[in-house]
């Protein structure tokens, strides 16, 4: 059975990601990018799928069950050590990607502690998905014995102290004792077929290089009061998640983690959303990463550069259009959830609010001094263009319903923010464009919205124009300034969201999935990203003790290693979809900011 989501440690190396299980099995990694095939795919499958595990063994060959286990990750890194004790001695496992370098490696350096202890490692390498089993032979090269597996353009290579013999069904195991005072180095390193295999790396000096480049990355980070652990952590996840060559930031490094453990709701997040990298965007700017910030946007203008017409709604890491949705038949899903999908069918749908997150961002980033260039302005009015082109278009919603386009008020309140920008980016920084025209059309949106959507019989917004159902995605109509966090009609719709979309456990669910609005099956748990939401706008308003509350239940949803999935079933306890999730993080932030916020204006308060 396929370990818990919270069960997983995360290790990037800024093209791609690994997931790691507790009990030692990196049951997840695509080579060369996040999106990529897998080459470990246990994760949404079986261990014949892929994977590599390493942990303590009995004499008997059996993999120990009784080991003691306490894993963290070094402060400031993603560099993750492992502990594992058992009856006769205790290891230290010590777990990284090396940031830059010809290709992907991924490093576990094993460290004898106290006593002695037997490990054992099972590599069953498969590419493809899962479908393709590598020919994998061992070679000797001037760093000595290795395994080599190729299987068209795609090659792996393990070098080990002490490589693992061919076992059953085209694995490979192994097994080493590790005393006190010795140390093991187990290397993975990918590459194009048709090259010549890397060189072995001096782990020595590659820990110290990757530690030393997240710890001077973070240590931009000024901490800022109460939760400053867990905005850290979150900062790295979103940096974790940005391919460093391009500037393209995943939603999540997994696919088809289930929202509902048996049901349909599986989807690839491993694009760049225009939103999510728009929010990530904001999120690095207020905490002083203006230069990732600003590598962002150039992404951003290679990915939507040419006609208005053809802007989507995400792209892929590089900026690629074509991101067409498939099944992968052959593979379970993680624990059974069927089915497992690669690509997304949503970047065909239509999204009227991404082009407000995208001018929020690069607004606030004009605001922080950045200035416009040749290249940038432009596509700006081009996506106002955009907007104008499609001003009576009904929409998907930020929740990329499947089902019946409608007049989504988020959707509709975004577009206004979109407007807005303009305007003020005329008005208060000189740039050229038809003002008139712009705060015209940001006008008309803003009585629509508070016309069709505001329902005066139940005293909230609305999912959508003319309906009575609420979404938490109305909790974001104050982030953008549309009306204050005080507004009576924000209230009204806080006090209703409350009444209809709060859970047992008190989070808040997206929307009301028994209302059929998404074209699927209802059931779902509580997003994260919605909660976090919740705390900020609790915080905003005075209600400083429940934001508290709430965000402390939140932080305490986390894993060990403060990391966050997509959603949380308060039920069973356990997380459910993709994971870690840029979305979560990035509202965390938010929610922390919004604290401490109210926490400097209370102390400013009483002198």
């Amino acid at each position: 059975m396929t370990s818990r989501i919270e069960d997983y440690g995360f290790l990037s190396d800024l093209r791609t990601g690994a997931l790691i299980s507790r009990e030692g099995s990196i049951d997840w990694l695509c080579l060369p990018r996040f999106d990529s095939e897998s080459v470990f795919g246990a994760l949404v499958g079986t261990n014949d799928h892929g994977r590599w595990l390493l942990a303590p063994a009995h004499e008997d060959g059996l993999i120990s069950r009784i080991a003691e286990v306490d894993r963290r990750y070094r402060p400031s890194t993603f560099i993750l050590e492992t502990r594992w004790r058992t009856g006769s001695g205790e290891v230290l496992v010590t777990e990284f990607m090396p940031i830059g370098g010809r290709g992907n490696s991924l490093i576990r350096r094993i460290q004898g502690v106290t006593g002695q202890v037997l490990m054992r490692q099972e590599l069953e390498l498969r590419f493809g998905y899962g479908k393709i089993v590598p020919w994998v032979r061992r070679i000797h090269d001037d760093d000595g014995e290795a395994l080599l597996a190729v299987a068209g353009p795609q090659a792996v290579m393990l070098r080990a102290d002490g490589l693992p013999q061919a076992g059953p069904d085209y694995s490979h195991v192994g097994e080493f004792k590790v005393e006190a005072g010795q140390t093991f180095d187990l290397q993975l390193h990918s590459f194009s077929s048709h090259s010549m295999p890397p060189p072995a790396l001096d782990v020595g000096r590659a820990l110290k290089a990757t530690s030393r480049y997240w710890t001077s990355w973070s240590s931009n980070y000024l901490p800022q009061g109460n939760y400053d652990t867990e905005v850290e952590r979150s900062l790295l996840v979103l940096r974790a998640l940005t391919h460093e060559k391009t500037g393209g930031i995943v939603a999540a490094p997994t696919t088809s983690l289930p929202e509902q453990f048996g049901g349909e709701r599986n989807w690839d997040y491993r694009y760049c959303w225009l939103r999510d990298a728009a929010l990530t965007l904001e999120a690095m700017m207020t905490h002083g990463f203006q230069q990732e910030a600003l590598y962002w946007r150039n992404w951003l203008l290679r990915a939507i550069a040419g006609d208005p017409h053809d802007l989507q709604i995400m792209y892929g890491i590089a900026g690629e259009r074509e991101l067409h949705e498939r099944v992968l038949s052959h593979l379970p899903g993680y624990n059974g959830s069927a089915p497992v999908r690669v690509g997304n069918g949503a970047v065909d749908q239509y999204q009227g609010d991404v082009v407000g997150e995208v001018m929020v961002a690069l607004a606030k980033l004009r605001n922080q001094g950045v200035h416009e260039d040749h290249f940038s302005w432009p596509l700006q009015r081009n996506i106002l263009l955009f907007v104008e082109n499609n001003i009576e278009r009904k929409d998907h919603g930020i929740w990329e319903m499947r089902g019946e386009k409608r007049d989504f008020t988020h959707s509709r309140v975004m577009m206004w923010a979109a407007m807005e920008c303009g305007v003020r980016a005329v008005q208060e920084y000189g740039l050229d464009g038809p003002v008139g025209r712009w705060a015209e059309i940001r006008d008309g949106l803003r009585t629509e919205i508070l016309e069709q959507g505001f329902n005066s019989t139940i005293n909230s917004f609305t999912q959508t124009y003319g309906g009575t159902e609420v979404d938490a995605s109305l909790l974001v109509l104050p982030q953008v300034g549309f009306l204050a966090y005080d507004d009576e009609r924000i209230l009204g719709t806080v006090s209703r969201l409350e009444r209809d979309l709060l859970d047992e456990a008190g989070l808040l669910m997206r929307y009301r999935t028994e209302a059929c609005l998404d074209g699927l099956e209802p059931g779902e748990h509580p997003f994260m990203a919605c909660s976090f939401w919740l705390v900020e706008q609790y915080a905003r308003t005075g209600r400083i003790a429940e934001a508290k509350t709430l965000m402390d239940r939140l932080i305490g949803y986390g894993n060990d290693l403060g990391l966050l999935s997509e959603e949380y079933d308060t039920s069973s306890h356990r997380m459910a979809g993709n994971y870690p999730q840029a979305f979560s993080h990035l509202t965390l932030i938010r929610a922390a900011d919004a604290l401490n916020g109210a926490a400097r204006d209370a102390k400013t308060a009483t002198g």
